[in-house]
């Protein structure tokens, strides 16, 4: 046993004050890998979470421990069980001892985070290093590993296709459906997958053969936007950071970079994954938001079943057509895409 391990899961009672004018609250403490969760013991919802790295005690050797996420003190909980107070200070002991100092070169204040991070990690639970890693890795760093990515998928899709016309059509179709924001970046294969996929980064991967069904994008804007949601749901770093491993992973936290051959091979664990379940309510909020209908996409992938008589009827637009897609040109171009 670690030292660490017996706290695993740990729960408690607390006295919360949320502000300085604020009364006291009780609620159910939670100590998880990275964070402390406060929770209404009545409701059972969450008031707030408190990141583990930024907690402080105000009452050294004092009891009932008095903490605080705010330098200033405003936020407050109170604690009076000594196994939670005996886990908050093992994990204290153990960033304290990770914490940078003043007039380290960069490299080694990133190295000595990493450690403690890995420390954590190792005494805490399995995955809390690559989940740490995927919460803080920056966008245009998600950007150049969904690049390498694509190139591993490209081994068994070939080279994504580039039709003018068709590369035009995506460009309207993506802020179509995303709105504006960030962007996602949308690319047609010939072959190796049935079904769209997507990677870190903001990518989105569409066989060409989901082109072919229908005589308009419903079926593929619908696609897109499941997939869109599958990536908001589930950070698509995280099962990436597994297949890489944890070497891997304290070099992305450290030189900001996945190398090719750390990624080697994720190509063929992407496209057999299975796929993640959605609930209806879930997906048929994001097909409305996006203004594409549901009944489409649910014909086309469930086929005769419950699945698909439920989605349709849940439809958003069952009794109102939705602003359109695409252009009639710009479909046909997005149709051509690969022919050219």
């Amino acid at each position: 046993m670690t030292a660490l391990t017996k706290y695993q899961k740990l729960e408690s009672a607390g006295l919360w004050r949320s502000g300085r004018t604020a009364q006291l609250r009780e609620v159910v403490v939670n100590l998880g890998d990275t964070s402390l969760v406060l929770t209404d013991p009545r409701t059972g919802q969450a008031l707030a979470h408190w990141s583990l790295p930024a907690l402080d005690r105000l009452n050294a050797n004092e009891h009932p421990a008095l903490y605080s996420p705010d330098p200033e003190g405003a936020e407050t909980l109170e604690l009076d069980d000594v196994d939670m107070v005996a886990a908050l200070e093992q994990v204290h002991s153990v960033l304290d001892a990770a914490r940078p100092h003043p007039g380290r070169l960069r490299n080694r204040i990133l190295t000595g985070l990493a450690l403690g991070i890995v420390l954590i990690g190792g005494l805490w639970l399995p995955g809390a290093l690559i989940r740490h890693t995927a919460a803080v890795i920056p966008a245009s760093t998600r950007s150049d590993i969904g690049r390498v990515v694509m190139a591993d998928l490209t081994r068994i899709t070939g080279q994504p296709c580039t039709g003018r016309r068709g590369q035009q059509a995506l460009a309207k179709l993506g802020p179509r459906i995303f709105g504006p924001g960030p962007a996602r970046r949308i690319v047609v294969v010939r072959r190796g997958i049935e079904t769209a996929i997507h990677l870190p980064g903001r990518e989105i991967v569409l066989p060409e053969s989901l082109l072919a069904e229908g005589d308009s994008a419903d079926i593929a804007a619908g696609a897109i936007v499941v997939q869109g949601l599958m990536a908001d749901r589930n950070d698509p770093m995280i099962p990436l950071l597994r297949h890489a491993g944890i070497a891997a992973t304290l070099r992305l936290l450290t030189t900001g970079a996945l190398a090719p051959g750390e990624v080697a091979g994720y190509a063929e664990t992407l496209v057999t994954a299975p796929v993640a379940t959605v609930p209806d309510a879930a997906f048929l909020a994001a097909f409305g938001a996006a203004g594409v209908p549901v009944t489409p996409y649910a014909e086309a992938r469930y086929p005769g079943t419950p699945k698909a008589d439920a989605l349709a009827e849940g439809d958003p637009f069952a009794d109102a057509a939705p602003p359109p897609l695409l252009a009639d040109e710009d479909w046909v171009g997005l149709q051509g895409i690969c022919a050219q």
